[in-house]
């Protein structure tokens, strides 16, 4: 691998967190940020990361291709038609699973260090064969997940595998926050995940509909200057990766500011 290319694995223990969205929006707007990206898919046996960029007609090659040298890397590679500085290498058949080591997925990223400065990798979720292949070809990672019980667990032993593999730095994107849930306390709060998972949280994003509507089209929600909640935290995470002093606000804790604040003005008790 290239000293200067940076392999960073973004996974969670629990599917459907938004980590095949994070990844697509995050790899836009990195490459608005003038960063040469690649977004490798390395979930094989449900590849989205595809649909999610809308590139998925314009598929001729995959990284099972590549390996198997039965063509080029650069035919392989999708470019993003409206972001020249994004281009997805996207996964191959669910049955490239029954023989695909860690080692093939060293050889495909050290592919792509001469011609990238950022190579994000869609990881399976879970901690299977998928999850250790893509892991060998990373050296920091984004963990998603939801402020719920069963996804903190989840990704708590994600974090220690990651750890046992020498992953650093590991960074926590907190996803599908709803601060009016978080105030009331029917939603674990900000603080609770980050003291459970005890990892420095990269960013927030709120829930967002237009993160569905976006998904459904095919278009980021980054791509094309979305003003939504959603869209800002993708792209302060960007900022953040980029080394930018992005400060980060606990919405749980807003709310409930907010409330003592115009409690006070109106001296009187609000429910």
């Amino acid at each position: 691998m290239s000293a200067q290319t940076r392999y960073i694995l973004i996974c969670s223990g629990k599917g459907g967190v938004g980590k095949t969205t994070l990844t697509a929006n995050l790899g836009i707007a990195l490459a608005k940020q003038g960063v040469k990206t690649a977004v490798l898919d390395a979930d094989f046996g449900l590849r989205n990361l595809d649909l999610l960029l809308g590139l998925e007609n314009r598929i001729v090659y995959t990284a099972q291709d590549v390996l198997s040298e039965s063509c080029r890397l650069e035919q392989a590679l999708v470019k993003h038609k409206q972001e020249p500085n994004l281009a997805l290498l996207p996964a191959g058949n669910p049955r490239m699973l029954e023989w695909l080591k860690p080692d093939d997925m060293k050889r495909i990223t050290a592919l792509l260090a001469d011609l990238f400065d950022v190579v994000l990798i869609d990881c399976p979720a879970g901690i299977e064969d998928g999850f250790k292949n893509a892991v060998a070809a990373a050296q920091e990672a984004i963990v998603v997940t939801t402020p719920e019980v069963s996804a903190v667990r989840d990704a708590d032993r994600v974090i220690g595998l990651l750890n046992s593999e020498g992953i650093k730095p590991i960074q926590l994107v907190l996803n599908r926050v709803r601060p009016k849930m978080m105030a009331s306390q029917e939603m674990l709060g900000v603080s609770d995940v980050t003291d459970i998972l005890a990892l420095p949280l990269l960013g927030l994003v709120v829930e967002d509909e237009q993160v569905i509507v976006s998904t459904n089209r095919g278009e980021p929600l980054t791509l094309n200057g979305s003003a939504s909640p959603a869209a800002l935290a993708y792209h302060n995470v960007a900022r953040r990766l980029q080394g930018e002093d992005i400060p980060l606000i606990d919405p749980s804790k807003e709310r409930q500011g907010f409330r003592a604040k115009l409690s006070r003005l109106m001296n009187t008790k609000i429910f």
